[in-house]
């Protein structure tokens, strides 16, 4: 069993798939700052800024609505080397000289409907990767990655802007899409579906009615949503709020978030779990209410660094989630997760920068982290009184979503 880092890395395919992350973090971070630094270039718009680097999260909520079936009904070596393949060639056509900023949006949209897919067939991989007891362990790793990658993919990401153009650094993130899929294809071994049957919207409604249709999954997914969307939206005023150092503060968002992971994957107790997602929901909230001051930068960088560590709560809630569902749509369960934690980053986005339309971007994050408290302390009660672990609902069966008991137990019956 996968208890330490070593053991985790000795788990056949966990390298591959964690190398992949990984790469697909650092395409992510170093396209999306040089999107962010373009936009605010030629608008000067805060919203348009936010809204070009968590854009692509609003169109999660589409792909969540008609594609997500597609995480547990496709072969995820298949799935993952594709995806990556589709938002390579994007970034690329972002990069075309001369296109319109309309057009730019429009792109950014569709890679982020396409992408909404991603991190179920990703995180559900995983869970088959890995066994039940391991999957924290193993969640935590890739944040931990993703937290280093998106400082390197930050300073990188503000070194090659400067060098090289937004444009030329949308092409490196090009390149690094082009890796992750080569690995993805090379590194990963060929698995059948998780689940019988075509994709299609009937299936993603069916599977996500199911999902939602429980009391304590529906909390889980709102307090994995709604206060992590709300940071986010602070997190995407950092251009507006110091476009000479916004590099620096994403970086020290990431490492407060790489911090947060290693603890709270590695060194928490199983015991202690349920107790600290609330208060770590909390951190990740308050230390933005020192905003409201007009800090320094050195405070700052401390504030945001406390604030995400805080992300970790995300981790604590993932694991309670797939103690409440059945394994054999763990990929869809994820998906939803993902896709609905990325569209209310894409909301937090579009709140935040339309706030800092009329009020200092300080102010704005400000009032941002004072609604992230609220929702945190509005959800605490039903949080506690559905803490212990309910029994899973009947699996779905996998037989093909055509034949009409695979369907009737599908409706017998939520998380990016």
């Amino acid at each position: 069993m996968p208890t330490t880092y070593r053991g985790l890395f000795r788990t056949p395919e966990f390298t591959p798939l964690f190398v992949t992350a990984s790469t697909q973090v650092t395409a992510m971070t170093v396209s999306g700052l040089a999107l962010g630094t373009f936009v605010y270039a030629a608008t000067g718009s805060p919203l348009l800024s936010a809204l070009s680097m968590f854009g692509p999260s609003l169109a999660q909520v589409v792909g969540a609505t008609t594609l997500l079936s597609a995480a547990d009904r496709l072969p995820p070596r298949a799935a993952m080397t594709t995806l990556a393949v589709t938002l390579g060639l994007g970034t690329a056509v972002l990069a075309v000289p001369g296109l319109p900023l309309w057009a730019v949006f429009v792109v950014i949209l569709l890679l982020g409907l396409i992408g909404s897919v991603g991190g179920g067939v990703r995180y559900g991989l995983l869970s088959e990767i890995l066994p039940a007891e391991g999957y924290l362990l193993g969640r935590s790793v890739l944040n931990m990655s993703a937290g280093t990658m998106q400082i390197c993919g930050f300073a990188v990401g503000a070194g090659l802007v400067t060098t090289l153009s937004p444009r030329g650094t949308l092409l490196t993130g090009t390149a690094l899409y082009l890796v992750t899929a080569v690995t993805a294809r090379f590194g990963l071994s060929r698995r059948p579906a998780r689940t019988i049957g075509r994709p299609s919207i009937t299936a993603t409604w069916r599977t996500n009615a199911l999902l939602w249709s429980s009391r304590p999954r529906r909390y889980v997914y709102l307090a994995l949503w709604v206060p992590n969307g709300l940071i986010v939206g602070c997190e995407s005023l950092f251009v507006p709020y110091s476009p000479q150092h916004a590099g620096l503060l994403f970086a020290f968002a990431a490492g407060g978030m790489l911090i947060g992971d290693a603890v709270t994957g590695r060194f928490v107790p199983p015991a202690w779990r349920r107790r600290l997602d609330a208060p770590l929901r909390l951190l990740l909230a308050a230390p933005y209410l020192v905003f409201a001051t007009h800090p320094a930068l050195g405070l700052a960088l401390f504030a945001v660094t406390l604030a995400s560590i805080g992300y970790s709560a995300t981790l604590l809630l993932q694991e309670h989630l797939m103690a409440l569902t059945p394994k054999d749509i763990h990929g869809q369960a994820l998906g939803l997760h993902s896709a609905g934690m990325l569209t209310m980053q894409g909301v937090g986005a579009a709140l935040a920068g339309a706030i800092a339309q009329y009020v200092a971007p300080d102010t704005a994050m400000a009032v941002m982290a004072a609604a992230s408290v609220v929702v945190t302390l509005l959800l605490a009660p039903g949080l506690r009184a559905e803490s212990a672990t309910v029994p899973e609902q009947p699996a779905v069966t996998g037989r093909d979503e055509r034949h009409g008991p695979a369907g009737a137990a599908d409706t017998s019956s939520g998380v990016s």
